[in-house]
């Protein structure tokens, strides 16, 4: 597998670790609350759903529930984060870099209801689902981050906008610097690769076949196993 497609995969579980630090949720998760409630709710303009609700949605205990929801209030006390807030956040870990443009591509992939907002459940249902989910389910999110107007296919401009920002992301820490052949040979690697039929875009089964044949994409999942 080529460098940079392993540089794509590696920056997604980069920047959610970072996340998790900035939120305070990357020590484990103390099961010694002695709150045995819901969710401590305060005054904020969103309130999320109760926790047996999110229980059902997720792969996470009461406990672990409620943790999250300190750290998330503690850094966003009107319950929601929009897409300043969260390019804000990761512009901090990398100010060699321009962090905006994938910072918008992940937003819009927690953003699944297109408010303009990330609630606390967008959060946790999709922390679950990379921390604590399946291969399979960790893939589509994958997908639906590459596909960038979410209508079911990844097209080569999905992903030459995602890896010029990428290297926009690492800044002066990207050797060599962008040229638009070199990204376009990263692009045409992609596709041989996903794009089994040839008709040029890739579609999820596509994706997610030719990564559960990789055993490098495979390792890579892996690292997020654990983390909580």
């Amino acid at each position: 597998m080529q460098v940079m497609e392993l540089l794509a995969v590696a920056v997604v579980i980069l920047l959610f670790f970072m996340i998790l630090k900035q939120f305070g949720l990357w020590e484990p998760l103390s099961l010694d609350d002695s709150s045995d409630g819901g969710l401590e709710l305060y005054v904020v303009r969103h309130q999320p759903e109760g926790l047996e609700e999110l229980q059902s949605q997720t792969q996470f205990s009461r406990k672990e529930l409620q943790s999250l929801y300190r750290g998330f209030k503690n850094e966003c006390p009107s319950g929601l984060v929009d897409e300043e807030t969260f390019k804000s956040i990761y512009s901090q870990f990398f100010p060699q870099g321009d962090a905006s443009t994938y910072a918008h591509f992940l937003f819009k992939a927690f953003d699944t209801n297109r408010s303009g907002s990330i609630r606390f459940e967008d959060f946790v249902i999709w922390l679950s689902v990379l921390l604590r989910g399946s291969v399979t389910e960790k893939l589509r999110w994958a997908f639906n981050l590459y596909d960038i107007n979410k209508d079911g296919l990844i097209t080569r401009e999905e992903m030459m906008a995602i890896m010029k920002s990428i290297y926009d992301l690492m800044g002066r820490y990207t050797s060599p610097s962008l040229r638009e052949d070199v990204s376009r040979e990263h692009v045409d690697r992609f596709f041989q690769k996903m794009d089994r039929n040839g008709d040029g875009v890739v579609t999820m089964e596509e994706f997610i076949e030719a990564c559960q044949k990789d055993e490098e994409i495979m390792s890579s999942m892996q690292l997020f196993d654990n983390v909580i």
